[in-house]
């Protein structure tokens, strides 16, 4: 009866350990894995870096800049202020189809207008009634031509649409401002690294989770609640060859 009652006991206490997580214990299990984790990251690192390094290539950003206010020699305050309200209307007048397409047939670019709206940012300063108007290809000229044509026909259509004055051109793109862009080669790496590491440490999470096989008498005893009385040692032919080897 006393038997049957123990087995009653013990039965909650194991579906209780299969509802809970021991983070200690899966912490000490992600220690005991350090060296396959370092590896991992070691690995999956250089693979990012010879990634960034030999399949991503540069591109090249020109930038021309514009002065959004009118050009009279007496300048109100009303005037200012109509500028800088107007900035963000620029803006979308140098990204509009009308504008894109006319740089295209001149450039004689095989692009659509859409691809060549994600070629251009066109930004405005805090503050500022100036537009800039970055291009990024992977030619430098290319973007230069593209960044000159566009402050062509964006010029002359805020001109049309607006009716005031045209903007004054601050800077038009030269080769010699050519930025050249290439995406970090630290940054891939530590991205590269981090990954595996994460991916790895999801395999050792997900296979801790589904092993409920008891290892050691300390888990007999923890989620089944029966004492241990005795145990078998384990035995290998190493260990018996080297107890030979000390009694010879």
């Amino acid at each position: 009866m006393e038997q049957k009652n123990k087995r009653e006991k013990a039965v909650p206490v194991k579906y209780q350990m299969e509802d809970t997580i021991d983070l200690l214990e899966l912490f000490f299990v992600l220690l005991d894995h350090w060296k396959s984790v370092l590896l991992v990251m070691i690995m999956c690192g250089c693979l990012a870096g010879a990634y960034n390094h030999f399949l991503i290539h540069s591109t090249y950003r020109a930038n021309a800049e514009i002065y959004i206010t009118n050009t009279d020699t007496v300048i109100s305050f009303q005037d200012v202020q109509l500028s800088a309200a107007l900035t963000v209307d620029y803006e979308e007048i140098i990204r509009s189809r009308t504008v894109l397409k006319k740089v295209i047939k001149a450039q004689k670019l095989d692009l659509t207008y859409s691809e060549l709206g994600r070629l251009i940012t066109v930004e405005n300063p805090a503050d500022s009634h100036c537009l800039k108007i970055y291009v990024e290809t992977s030619d430098p000229k290319r973007s230069v031509s593209i960044a000159n044509s566009l402050v062509k026909y964006g010029t002359d259509q805020i001109y049309r649409l607006a009716g005031n004055d045209e903007p004054t051109i601050i800077d038009y793109a030269e080769e010699d401002a050519v930025e050249e862009i290439r995406p970090g080669l630290k940054k891939y790496v530590a991205m590269g690294a981090l990954a595996g590491a994460f991916v790895l440490c999801g395999f050792i999470v997900m296979g801790f989770l589904l092993d409920t096989s008891l290892k050691t008498e300390e888990d007999i005893e923890k989620y089944l609640g029966y004492t241990v009385l005795a145990s078998i040692p384990e035995y290998s032919e190493k260990k018996k060859s080297e107890k030979k080897k000390t009694e010879e």
